[in-house]
């Protein structure tokens, strides 16, 4: 006598590790891989600084906190027929709303690259020593620019702050060039 088995659900197709691929979307009873093919290569260029002013007793620090709450230096994407040093001071004052700034050197650039939808984006970022005079009290977030929140830090503050590994070498930098260059 032949009975026939109830239907039994199929086994979950399982990825590497045990681990769920989240690339995945079932449809259909199959799976679709729902990440695009990178189709492109996009180079893109953004320049900023790091920003300081002398305190009473310390160097102080200027940072921004992105819309992902993090804390990082203002910098923004470099416009056409523009140089890297006035990208940087617009940047600066569209970020935060400091107007007197001058660009005292140029600290270093980080290359990084990231995804976006089916691109793939090669920046690079230049990062300038950024002495804050005048009216550095008067400063605002840019919302409309996603700025959450500007302050300034004392310097070693901010360096515990920074949650960017390759800015952070470059704080360092930076301070080293306050601190010896008597700025």
């Amino acid at each position: 006598m032949n009975e026939s088995k109830p239907n039994q659900p199929k086994k979950k197709q399982q990825t590497n590790n045990n681990r769920p691929n989240h690339n995945r979307r079932r449809r259909g009873g199959k799976f679709h891989n729902i990440r695009r093919r990178i189709s492109r290569t996009v180079e893109e260029e953004t320049a900023g600084g790091v920003v300081f002013r002398r305190g009473k007793d310390s160097i102080e620090i200027l940072m921004i906190q992105d819309i992902k709450g993090r804390w990082t230096i203002p910098k923004g994407h470099v416009e056409e027929g523009e140089r890297i040093e006035e990208t940087a001071l617009r940047e600066i004052e569209e970020e935060t709303g400091l107007k007197y700034l001058k660009i005292l050197n140029k600290l270093g650039k980080i290359d990084f690259r990231y995804r976006k939808l089916d691109k793939l984006i090669l920046m690079t970022t230049h990062i300038f020593l950024i002495h804050a005079f005048k009216d550095s009290g008067n400063y605002r977030p840019e919302e409309s620019e996603g700025i959450k929140d500007v302050k300034w830090f004392p310097a070693n503050e901010a360096l515990d702050l920074i949650e960017y590994d390759d800015i952070g070498k470059l704080f360092l930098i930076a301070l080293k060039k306050i601190r010896h260059g008597g700025y």
